[in-house]
């Protein structure tokens, strides 16, 4: 199970929604750690290029943009990638505007998590 957990100090970009996870500049990403999952790569960057451009201050906007994400409570959102292969769950600061992401991982590996405390 690949899930990412975050540290606030850490962020790939800082624009108008930053998305930060745990990972560094330069460390391997999902795909590039784990090549079967090769496939995830241009929809999570799709996602991303989309999020880093948005500017959501409340779930309804998050639906507006992508309408199969699921709202979850307290600012979780799971997102489908690649046609519904892999999810992405991630915890929105919708005051700071800030995307956190919590998990990446197969439709499998998502049965196995609980979407509301990774």
């Amino acid at each position: 199970m690949i899930a990412h957990t975050i540290a606030r100090r850490k962020a790939l970009t800082l624009q108008t929604m930053p998305v930060r996870n745990e990972k560094r500049k330069g460390d391997d990403l999902f795909w590039a750690e784990h090549p079967r999952y090769s496939d995830a790569k241009d929809p999570t960057l799709a996602w991303f290029r989309h999020t880093l451009k948005a500017d959501w201050v409340a779930p309804t906007e998050v639906k507006q943009d992508f309408g199969n994400a699921s709202i979850l409570k307290d600012g979780r959102v799971v997102f489908n990638i690649a046609g519904n292969k892999y999810r992405l769950v991630v915890w929105i600061n919708y005051g700071y505007r800030v995307v956190y992401v919590r998990f990446i991982g197969t439709h499998k590996q998502y049965d196995e998590i609980d979407a509301q405390t990774i």
